[in-house]
């Protein structure tokens, strides 16, 4: 039998094995919450992604657009023509050369305020054809159109055009200067030549130039708006040559054609649509995701009111190319769906990679 002092000695022992327990524990549940939940975390590498890419880009994430991400301006409408909003990535699909490419992000309207920038190029028809009192009421219009884009970060440059093209007013978001130079507006009668894709290819340029890609950290979308009597005459640029060089800046055109047109052309009936102008014909606003429309007598005023909403409606959708086809320098066909009964307008339904 073991002795007495042995037994001691065990009884001691089990009792500061017991102590050490107590404290042990008792210093576990002292911890704060979070520092035990620390503690018992797995390893980061055992982790989930902590973050995915967002569904819709934020302000910080436009600086951060990467070159090889290929953009295109989508504008939606249901079957009586009334823009569709609140769409989201899972909504579209979006094919290049015929084949899915996934959506890399959507840019849109945000619901809380931080409405997307513009950059605006009015370009007049200022030839003989359109009449005073058509002059009278487009300047009019044209307030109403900046005055509907006054809550958003707006700037607007203005052109006149006949046989040459002329800026009145480089870009600005200061009204009075457009007001100003809305009056300088007068009909020039020194030719008969209309050289309508000459001056829309100038307001291209004056855009590149002029209206950068983002501001204030939100994608800026980029439009002319080209108001005329139809008849384009004696241009040096090609319609064709136009339509790429605005898919290439990411610009789109929209067109107003005056009653002047519409008088000598449509049919007596008040019914009976116009008929299509040579700059319809050209395939310009369809191929650049902008639109035209035909003034009436006295509708300027609405007309450019729902124009400049139709301007601030597009998503921006974006997509990674492959590997292969991103150095290729070969021109790619895009194109873009919205859920059925929903008809869709691109920016461009091409681009063109880089050789390099």
């Amino acid at each position: 039998m073991p002795s007495a002092t042995k037994t001691k000695r065990l009884a001691a022992a089990a009792a500061l094995r017991f102590a050490l327990a107590l404290l042990a524990a008792a210093t576990l549940l002292a911890l704060p919450n979070a520092q035990r939940a620390q503690q018992q975390r797995p390893p980061v590498e055992t982790r989930g992604r902590a973050a995915q890419i967002p569904e819709i880009i934020d302000d910080e994430d436009v600086l951060k657009i990467d070159t090889d991400l290929v953009l295109v301006d989508v504008t939606v409408t249901d079957a009586g023509g009334k823009l569709v909003r609140g769409l989201r990535p899972e909504d579209f699909k979006l094919y290049e050369d015929g084949e899915e490419r996934a959506v890399a992000f959507l840019n849109v309207e945000r619901r809380a305020g931080a409405e997307r920038p513009v950059a605006v190029v009015f370009a007049v028809d200022v030839s003989g054809s359109m009449t005073t009192e058509e002059m009278a009421r487009l300047q009019s219009a044209m307030r109403v159109f900046s005055d509907k884009l006054s809550n958003r970060p707006a700037s607007f440059a203005l052109m006149s055009f006949g046989m040459n093209a002329r800026v009145l007013q480089s870009f600005t978001n200061d009204p009075h200067k457009l007001e100003r130079a809305l009056e300088r507006l007068a009909r020039d009668m020194s030719g008969l030549s209309t050289h309508t894709y000459d001056a829309i290819d100038d307001a291209v340029r004056l855009l590149v130039r002029s209206a950068p890609r983002t501001r204030e950290r939100r994608l800026m979308k980029r439009a002319v708006v080209v108001v005329t009597d139809g008849f384009p005459v004696g241009d040096t640029v090609a319609p064709s040559t136009v339509i790429e060089r605005a898919n290439d800046a990411g610009v789109s055109v929209y067109t107003v054609t005056l009653p002047s047109y519409s008088r000598l052309m449509a049919s007596a009936s008040p019914d009976t649509a116009p008929l299509p102008t040579p700059l319809d014909v050209s395939g310009l606003t369809e191929k650049t995701g902008g639109m035209n429309v035909y003034a009436g007598a006295k509708d300027y005023g609405a007309l450019f009111k729902a124009l400049a909403e139709e301007v601030t409606s597009t998503y921006v959708l974006a997509f990674y190319p492959p590997e292969e086809k991103r150095r290729d320098g070969q021109l790619h066909a895009i194109r873009v769906e919205a859920p059925r009964g929903l008809s869709v307008r691109q920016n461009r339904t091409s681009y063109k990679s880089s050789d390099k």
